[in-house]
């Protein structure tokens, strides 16, 4: 699942998906956050946020497939594809394996980053998106005693029994889609986490078992469906350069608002511009942690 080469992008394609005023964007964003008009879409990024030392675990998709091989080593010709090399320890050694190793990974104790305190800060967000296999959200929202909550995680299809995704109330027990309905808030994780029971979508049967239906929705529950519609969509610590990445990103926001907002400091992809300017997502070009705080003033 790699890119095609593409013609060389010009600084005009990237000013065009660039907000210029971003003091005005910047203030949209926070009313459109205050009124539950936004979609916070998390993805694991803003854990570069944390000195590395200070991470326990993989701040993005590099690090966590360097993490597989020095537990399973994969074949070179594959070795820097997550998903690849996901495939090769299940097949090899069984999926039990590979979700032992993820367990391993992923289940430790993590500092919370700036981004993460931002969203569990924000009173009553109908949704947030969340792709990445920790559980920092949850620990936050958790905190809460008061808040009206609870996650949505996807399912890989050794670990389902037919269903795509699964839904559990704060503490890791499982309810129905008919009790989700009536959360304030829904954490939605569609490649799964760590907690309460380790679901993870990662290899590539896993995702090529979602992506033969994802163009019609039917691994997009329907409480996330309602809760996107109309909304705009704000992505922190994501980036578009590959297929899958940009293929959440489309679907999971289908039918939504015509206009939205991501955090990307520096260069664009050329596929990055364009997933942009295809979806109404206007670029801050800032930043991580300085948009954070310029959030964080804006709504308080």
């Amino acid at each position: 699942m790699t890119d095609t080469a593409l013609a060389p992008k010009t600084e005009a394609d990237t000013d065009s998906v660039t907000a210029a005023d971003i003091p005005a964007a910047i203030a949209e964003i926070a009313a459109a956050l205050k009124a539950r008009r936004a979609v916070p879409y998390l993805g694991p990024g803003a854990f570069a946020l944390l000195p590395p030392d200070n991470c326990p675990i993989p701040r993005n998709s590099a690090e966590l497939t360097q993490r597989l091989n020095a537990k399973v080593t994969a074949p070179g010709r594959f070795r820097t594809n997550l998903t690849a090399v996901a495939q090769f320890i299940e097949t090899r050694r069984h999926r039990k394996t590979l979700e032992a190793i993820l367990n391993e990974i992923f289940r430790q104790t993590v500092p919370s980053t700036p981004a993460h305190r931002l969203l569990a800060a924000i009173p009553a967000p109908a949704l947030i998106v969340d792709v990445w296999y920790d559980d920092v959200l949850d620990t936050l929202l958790s905190g809460d005693r008061e808040r009206s909550w609870g996650q949505i995680q996807g399912l890989s299809h050794p670990q389902s029994t037919g269903e795509w995704v699964k839904y559990y109330v704060p503490g890791g027990a499982e309810v129905t889609a008919a009790e989700a309905a009536g959360w304030e808030t829904v954490l939605y994780k569609p490649s799964g986490a760590v907690t309460p029971v380790g679901n993870y979508l990662i290899s590539d049967s896993d995702y090529v078992e979602l992506l033969t239906e994802i163009d019609i929705q039917t691994p997009i529950p329907p409480l996330v469906q309602e809760r996107r519609a109309g909304r705009h969509f704000l992505y922190l610590g994501c980036r578009f350069d590959h297929e899958i990445q940009r293929t959440f990103g489309r679907q999971i926001s289908k039918r939504s608002s015509d206009s939205h907002w991501a955090v990307i400091q520096g260069e664009l992809s050329r596929n990055e511009e364009r997933f942009l300017a295809q979806h109404g997502i206007k670029r801050l070009d800032l930043p991580l942690d300085v948009a954070v705080e310029m959030l964080e003033e804006a709504m308080a």
